[in-house]
């Protein structure tokens, strides 16, 4: 029986990430599961949500599992699952141009500029957040052709501001909210060449602090659960499993 896979999304996005990314998981045997984070489903808010409501949510699906699943978080449900793999047993966990934990300094203007713009809001910390068409544009799904990436803009939500504050601002955070440490189970965490969002610098120093291992896409960026190139990634992914399983053999 194939260990089942629980597919986490990013910020304002929600298990609808996964549509296409999911098909080769299950036509190769596993049930996948891609559930909204709180409150983004429409049916309630994400004022004052934390990343620890974010992981404890997750937490909760993995130790409901069977056996224990697989976790494939993206962006910053990539960081959800690096601490939800703390709080349950996983088989093993792959990360999609993740979002660093505590202690993980950025490498590139473009992460620091993110981390003080929501500044401009006010005490956003507070507040839900709104979705910015030009940022999405610009850092997360450039590579789209503009119809997908209007499609795609009309299906997001607003985010925690808490959320987003304790990732993007974590030097800020006395809890250490997002501080996480290398889980014991097979890591593999994924990068964009051209993600400047969550560079491969940066994401190698997120899956140095894990103990796992690097693989960059060059000609990728932000959006690899959908843009042209995800195939390839679900590909490596599903290797990475099967690697991991003639291991345990």
């Amino acid at each position: 029986m194939r260990a089942p896979v629980i597919m986490v999304h990013g910020a304002f996005c929600g298990g609808w990430t996964f549509d296409a990314f999911r098909a080769p998981f299950e036509a190769a045997g596993h049930t996948v599961l891609t559930p909204d984070l709180i409150g983004h489903d429409g049916a309630g808010g994400v004022s004052g949500v934390s990343m620890t409501d974010y992981a404890r949510q997750i937490a909760r699906l993995a130790a409901d599992c069977e056996a224990p699943p697989i976790l494939v978080g993206h962006s910053m449900g990539g960081l959800v699952a690096q601490m939800a793999a703390s709080r349950a047993r996983v088989a093993k966990l792959i990360l999609l141009a993740p979002s660093a934990p505590w202690g993980v300094a950025g490498v590139s203007l473009e992460e620091a500029a993110s981390a003080m713009s929501l500044y401009a809001l006010g005490p956003y910390w507070l507040q839900a957040v709104a979705p910015d068409y030009g940022v999405v544009r610009r850092y997360s799904i450039d590579r789209l052709p503009r119809p997908a990436r209007k499609a795609i803009f009309a299906r997001m939500t607003a985010e925690s501001g808490r959320a987003l504050w304790e990732t993007l601002n974590w030097w800020l955070d006395p809890f250490m909210t997002t501080s996480v440490s290398a889980p014991g189970c097979p890591v593999l965490a994924i990068a964009g060449g051209k993600d400047v969002i969550h560079p491969p610098a940066t994401v190698r120093q997120t899956a140095a602090r894990l103990g796992g291992a690097v693989e960059v896409f060059p000609e990728m960026s932000h959006w690899l659960p959908g843009e042209p190139g995800w195939e390839q990634v679900a590909d490596r992914c599903l290797a990475f499993i099967a690697q991991d399983h003639r291991a345990a053999a």
